[in-house]
This record gives C-alpha cells, sequence and structure tokens, in this order.
C-alpha cells in the first residue's frame, strides 16, 4: 500500500488564492514568511509525514496502546517518531517567539497540521492538544505560569490534555462533579474521575500538563460555576526541574472503534487526598479559558476531517487504476478495464475531490482569518477578521468532519468487497474518522452553535460580509462567460436559498424555542456547502487567469476549473435543495410521541 503523498501543490494553490499568503507576511510579526520560506515549510512538512507518520498508521492501528499498572504503553516506532517530530520544531510553529516557537501564520500552520493527520491521526492527536493548551496559557496564564509550562509545551518536551467530560456529564459540561479545594500555599487539591481524555497517559514526553475543569467550593450550579485548573502529571520546582509524581493515575484505556493508538483514557485524580492543581484564570471562570483551547481544538478537528478524506481520496485512486472488472464502452470483448473508467466510480472519484477541495479552501481562510483577526493593522480589521473567523470556525468543523466521514466511505465503497477487508486498509480510515462529528463539541452542538450565536455576533454583520463575498464571486464567474455561466447561475441559486434560509431563522427563532434548532443542522450544511462553491469559484477564476497568462503547469490549472464546476453541477444544488428542512420548523420533529419512536 502506497504511503501518504502531501498535496504540496495544492495547499500552495490555496494558500496563494484562498488565504493570500502573500498578504498575510506583510502583517505585523509575518515578515519571515517569505515564499521561499513558505515552500521549504510545505515541502520538509510532507517528507516527515510520508516518510516518518505515514508508515507507522497501519502497523499502529494493529498493535494500538495499552495500560497496565497505570502506565500506557503506545505502538512500537510511536515515542521514536514523537522525538523527531519534537527536535524538528515541529510541535511549535506557530507558538511566539518569546517561547521559543516559529511565529508561523495559523493558515500555513495548518498545511503542516493537515499532512498530520492525513499521515497518521492518532498519532497527530497528542500534539493537537498540546497546541491548545498553549493558547489557553497564553490567553489566560500569570507570567509565572507561562514562564513555567509555556517554552517545555513549545518545544513538545512536555505534552498537555484538556479534561472535561465525566461519565454523567458529556456535552452537558455543567453537570460535572470534579472538585478543587483550597490550599493553605495558594495551590488547589483536585478531586474526581475525568473519561475520554486522549493521551491521558504515555511516556513519550517527559511531562503532562492536564488542563481540568473542576467546581470550587460554593461555585455556582451550572457552566457559571466551573474553574480550570493546571494538573502536572510531575510536579515542577522553581528551578524548571521536575518534582514528584502528582496524585493522578489512568484507571484504564477507552476500547475504541478507530484512532487505536491513541490512548485515550480514563483519569483520576486525588485518591489520596494530594493532586496539586493551580488556578488558571479567574475562580468560576472555567468555560471561557477552556473555550480558548475548544476554540483552537475545533478548528483542528475540521482539519482531521479534509485529513483524513484527502488521504482516503488517494488510496481510493490509487486502488481505481490498479483494479481490473469489467468492460469499459468500445473495448474488445475478453479485456477488462480498471475500475477508473467506469462512471459511476468516476463519480465516487470525483466526489471525494471535490469535497477534498472545497474543504481546503474553507480550512485555510478560517485560519487566515484568525491571523488577521490577531495581527491586523488595526482595530477595526481585527475585529471583521474576528468576526468571520468566529463565523468559519462551527463551519470548519462540523461539516469537513462530516464529510470526513462520508468521504472515508465513498473510498470504501470504491474498492467494493475488497474495502471491507482491513488488509486494504481504507477501513482504518473510515473507523478513525468516525470520531471527529463528535468530539470537541459533537456537529449538533456546532450547528447550534451557528444559529444561535454567530447569526447575530456583530449584529450580523460577519453573514452579510460573508454574502456580499459570494454575490462579488456569482458576477464575476457570470462576467467569465463559457463554462464558467453555468457555475454562475448555480451560486447564485443557492445564494439566494441561503439568504431565504437564513431570514426565516432571523424571523422565527424569537418566537419559537425549537425552531433554529430544528433547522440547524439544515443549514448548516446548506451554509458551508455554499461557502466552500463560492471558494471554488475563486479558485477557477484564478486558475483561468492563470491559463491566459500562459502558466506552464496547465494540467493542474485545468483540474482546478473541471473540479469546480464539478462541485457546482453535482454538489451544490443539494444546497439549495435544504431550504425546505431549514424551514419546515419543529412540528414533523415532535409530531411523534416518545413512546411511538419505539412502537
Amino acid at each position: 500500500m502506497a504511503e501518504y503523498r502531501a498535496p504540496v501543490k495544492d495547499m500552495r494553490f490555496v494558500l496563494d488564492t484562498v488565504a493570500d499568503i502573500d498578504g498575510l507576511s506583510k502583517l505585523e510579526g509575518f515578515a519571515h514568511v517569505e515564499s521561499d520560506v513558505v515552500d521549504a515549510i510545505l515541502e520538509e512538512a510532507s517528507k516527515f509525514a510520508g516518510n516518518v507518520l505515514s508508515p507507522l498508521n497501519k502497523p499502529g492501528d494493529n498493535e494500538g496502546s495499552r495500560v497496565a499498572d497505570g502506565v500506557v504503553t503506545t505502538p512500537k516506532g510511536w515515542t521514536e517518531a514523537y522525538q523527531q517530530f519534537v527536535e524538528g520544531g515541529w510541535n511549535g510553529v506557530s507558538a511566539p517567539e518569546a517561547f521559543d516557537g516559529g511565529s508561523l501564520p495559523q493558515a500555513l500552520t495548518l498545511a503542516t497540521v493537515e499532512m498530520w493527520n492525513s499521515a497518521n491521526l492518532a498519532f497527530s492527536l497528542c500534539p493537537l492538544l498540546t497546541q491548545g493548551a498553549i493558547e489557553s496559557i497564553l490567553a489566560h496564564g500569570t507570567s509565572a505560569q507561562q514562564k513555567t509550562y509555556l517554552k517545555k509545551l513549545v518545544s513538545g518536551e512536555w505534552s498537555a490534555t484538556m479534561n472535561l467530560t465525566e461519565s454523567q456529564a458529556g456535552s452537558d459540561v455543567g453537570a460535572l462533579r470534579s472538585k478543587a479545594e483550597p490550599a493553605e500555599d495558594g495551590s488547589w487539591r483536585i478531586s474526581g474521575q475525568k473519561i475520554f481524555i486522549t493521551y491521558g497517559e504515555h511516556e513519550m514526553s517527559e511531562n503532562i500538563i492536564h488542563l481540568v475543569l473542576a467546581r470550587t467550593p460554593g461555585a455556582p450550579a451550572g457552566t457559571k460555576g466551573i474553574s480550570l485548573f493546571i494538573v502536572p502529571k510531575y510536579l515542577v520546582n522553581e528551578d524548571g526541574t521536575l518534582g514528584k509524581r502528582n496524585d493522578l493515575k489512568c484507571v484504564s484505556l477507552e476500547e475504541k472503534i478507530g484512532i487505536h493508538a491513541s490512548p485515550t483514557a480514563v483519569m483520576s485524580y486525588g485518591d489520596n487526598g494530594d493532586c496539586v492543581g493551580y488556578l488558571l484564570g479567574e475562580e468560576n471562570k472555567g468555560m471561557a479559558c477552556m473555550f480558548t483551547m475548544m476554540n483552537n481544538a475545533r478548528l483542528n478537528v475540521g482539519v482531521q476531517g479534509l485529513a483524513i478524506a484527502e488521504r482516503a481520496y488517494q488510496k481510493a485512486v490509487e486502488y481505481a487504476r490498479e483494479r481490473k472488472q469489467g468492460q469499459a464502452p468500445g473495448m474488445a470483448k475478453g479485456e477488462m478495464a480498471a475500475i477508473v473508467h467506469h462512471a459511476d466510480v468516476r463519480r465516487m472519484l470525483m466526489t471525494m475531490r471535490a469535497h477534498v477541495e472545497a474543504m481546503r479552501c474553507l480550512i485555510y481562510l478560517n485560519g487566515a482569518a484568525l491571523d488577521r483577526a490577531h495581527h491586523g493593522a488595526d482595530a477595526e480589521a481585527r475585529e471583521k477578521a474576528m468576526g468571520l473567523a468566529e463565523l468559519l470556525t462551527p463551519l470548519s468543523k462540523a461539516w469537513c468532519t462530516d464529510l470526513g466521514v462520508e468521504m472515508a466511505s465513498q473510498a470504501v465503497q470504491v474498492h467494493g468487497g475488497m474495502g471491507f477487508i482491513e488488509e486494504t486498509g481504507v477501513g482504518q480510515y473510515y473507523r478513525d474518522a468516525r470520531i471527529l462529528p463528535i468530539y470537541e463539541g459533537t456537529n449538533g452542538i456546532q450547528a447550534l452553535d451557528l444559529v444561535g450565536r454567530k447569526l447575530s455576533l456583530q449584529g450580523g454583520e460577519p453573514v452579510r460580509d460573508m454574502f456580499a463575498e459570494i454575490a462579488v464571486t456569482v458576477k464575476q464567474l457570470g462576467e467569465a462567460g463559457d463554462d464558467m455561466a453555468a457555475m454562475s447561475v448555480q451560486l447564485n441559486l443557492a445564494l439566494s436559498a441561503l439568504k431565504d434560509a437564513t431570514d426565516w431563522l432571523y424571523s422565527n427563532a424569537p418566537n419559537d424555542p425549537n425552531a433554529a434548532p430544528a433547522g440547524a443542522t439544515p443549514y448548516l450544511r446548506m451554509f458551508a456547502t455554499t461557502v466552500g462553491a463560492h471558494l471554488l469559484g475563486r479558485s477557477a477564476l484564478k486558475a483561468r487567469a492563470l491559463l491566459q497568462e500562459g502558466a506552464e503547469d496547465t494540467d493542474f490549472l485545468k483540474a482546478k476549473i473541471i473540479t469546480a464546476r464539478f462541485f457546482m453541477a453535482q454538489i451544490l444544488p443539494t444546497a439549495t435543495a435544504l431550504l425546505g428542512p431549514v424551514m419546515d420548523g419543529p412540528a414533523m420533529l415532535f409530531a411523534i410521541d416518545e413512546e411511538q419512536l419505539s412502537a
């Protein structure tokens, strides 16, 4: 089975065309991100992903992680790969230079994150959680906490986790029961049990910094009474060296349907009454602190959906070009054609390809918006960019992870019966992808966030701006004529339907508490698909312009236009068709009573 090959050319095209990496390099703090630096980073990351991480993916899935007496053993080669990852400086590429990071734009960093996850999703979960902890401590930590933890986390010498979930409190975080009692020295004593803790215990890094949600004495009920604590696996001495083992342990590892190599731990804190934690941010403001980490993680989980779809697509194309079965039209009797020549297989491959390219555009645009939100020239520009980033985040997380599952399923289908056999390896992508729509806020929660918060964000300005941008693409495609004109028609129909759906939500949500939730999921799908089409339209216009200028890479550029045409013609109409489900309201959902559901 061929190893993963990073689509560097496509990544660079999207960085240039959609993320405007050249424009990002002109922002304060990014002057070092010159064109040759971007090329070098993409090239070196692709080598590491393809040569080091990808070969470990299937063996790691077969071996899995194991726990004995609280000690977790990751698969063979995992620790060595992690050390190479750290030594290569990949763990801290986006972190501030002040903490020994690379200070790279998020848009470029996300391209490397895509590579890690395409090559080996289970491995990549470890640095993903560390990045979120870095963000949280940067945003909410004291100067002493930043000095103690950040450089080690940035380097990757220490890793980190996020501890929210408890057995009785899944998505309802406010129901958690873990406790934090104040100690005389200003620290806290943490007690409780957390489940589903990714890389909660392992031996790859010297220390693990757990960020743990817990309740302090007298805290209000629900999410308003939650605080966030830094809980190190090994306590850190004043000189930065590691001290004694903290009172925490891994009780067990979850038996999962996928990501077997990633140790998903049940963690117990304070069994002996001496688990030391340190308040991060303000007391009872833990959710605000944790959301800094979660928002980082949600975008990165969206990248995982893109990444697994890309890897599944590569595997499906490889198989379709090699597998011979049946005859293609015009072939002589007795001859067999590679299945890539069959129309339905082409439909599946083009569906995968078009979705992957649309997802990549959305994700990189989201990252670039975050870059401009933090590094923009003035407050107005930064606020505008943050509005776009916040609008796009639920789209990136939910749409891309749903598609990660769907495109992995398509890859299994391309393989036919062999896709259901573990030997081919394509089934692992499907199993690994299935967690993505669930963790870091289920996709239903992302849809509720979109209709409940993001539509009204900044008075609705980010939504209006996005609609205006799509309208510009509609106009430009129409003016380009020829094969672009048909794309303009389809995109305009989708935009019109999306506007109608949005207006309906604005009008009906205040009057019926179930109106927006009932249509939230189809609305998110509708919104994201339309944005994806808009971005592919922009890509097609750029590809056409380059062809007209005499660019040499004609096959690549022509494929960009063809892929955009396919998306507009065969995928985008599904977004327009979602107008009915969005506006149908909640009555049909509750027409059948609870007992009838099981009748």
